[in-house]
């Protein structure tokens, strides 16, 4: 039977139905044994599955990684949070030098399975480091996966894959949308496919891409440019790495235009990546120059700050409009 559920409760779900199925799980980080997480998302794990399988660590990122690394190659699946994703650049040197390159450096003898969790993005008008959109710089390491859910169904499937997965999973987590709305989430354990996008609706004027929290900016945007008879195709590309071309290319061809919508700086973020995948794949197809919408070259600022950074759904309705006008 499907409950209603947010991320938060979604994620947590998820945690406690492969950690009963399988005793080599163990979850571990900052706060998220006695205290739940700093937002809740690990509550009450520790209390039924013991603090020899969930416990708190000191703020020392690059140790948590670290272990994970020995725990992964000993037998475990360990599954380990860092408070905020802005955090994780002290565990940079592990993720980068062991996570990401242990199973080419064994030649295929060790893997990694192993998942590092992180509350990511910003617009809850938190501190420095605490607002970042680090995907780009994850993305592009060989060996990494990087998975961004958008709802509460997505966030229990794409989870569960990443905690099966035997090489290492990044799980940024929209902190945004974390209790933002609820979602029917089946009882018992499903899987989404690391590496495929979801085609949310399906439209003929303009192909817009995105994921996380801006997927429910993009989707209010949309509703705005219905009333001018504008027919959007949104995909979320739910995967940040590998990353699903033909989903988008192949939009498209049908559509002949293109926006991606993101967070995260403009300058060599994954939306400069999305346009080059296009440019290479569906060039004769274009009607209009592929476009980006973002956040800006800057610092993620400050909470007054914040509604000036990230795109909001009149930005985005208006800039669709332009490329379906161009």
């Amino acid at each position: 039977m499907p409950n209603t559920l947010n991320m938060v409760q979604a994620i947590n779900q998820a945690l406690m139905e492969e950690m009963n199925s399988d005793e080599t799980i163990v979850v571990y980080g900052e706060d998220v044994g006695v205290e739940g997480g700093v937002f809740r998302v690990t509550a009450d794990l520790q209390k039924k599955y013991g603090e020899k399988r969930v416990f708190d660590t000191p703020l020392a990122e690059s140790a948590i990684v670290g272990t994970a690394v020995g725990m992964a190659i000993n037998g475990l699946r360990p599954i380990v949070e860092m408070q905020f994703s802005g955090f994780s650049y002290p565990a940079f040197n592990q993720i980068i030098s062991h996570v990401a390159r242990m199973r080419n450096r064994s030649r295929g003898k060790y893997n990694l399975p192993m998942v590092i969790r992180a509350p990511y993005g910003g617009g809850i008008r938190a501190l420095e480091h605490h607002s970042e959109s680090t995907e780009a710089l994850y993305a592009q390491i060989p060996g990494l996966k990087v998975v961004i859910p958008s709802t509460p169904y997505d966030a229990k499937g794409l989870l569960i894959s990443a905690i099966r997965d035997n090489d290492p999973v990044l799980f940024w987590e929209p902190k945004r949308i974390y209790r933002a709305f609820k979602q029917e989430v089946p009882e018992g354990t499903y899987e989404i496919p690391i590496g495929k996008a979801k085609i949310i609706q399906s439209g003929e004027d303009i192909t817009v891409v995105s994921w996380g929290a801006m997927v429910r900016d993009v989707q209010k945007a949309i509703e705005m440019v219905k009333v001018k008879d504008i027919s959007v195709e949104l995909i979320d590309l739910r995967t940040i790495a590998p990353i699903d071309r033909e989903s988008f290319v192949e939009s498209v061809k049908k559509t002949g235009r293109i926006l991606v919508v993101h967070e995260a700086p403009k300058t060599l973020g994954v939306g400069a990546e999305i346009i080059s995948i296009v440019n290479e794949k569906a060039f004769l197809y274009l009607e209009a120059p592929p476009t980006r919408l973002t956040g800006f070259d800057t610092t993620f600022p400050l909470p007054r700050g914040e509604q000036h950074y990230i795109p909001t759904p009149e930005r985005i309705a208006k800039t669709i409009e332009d490329v379906v006008r161009y």
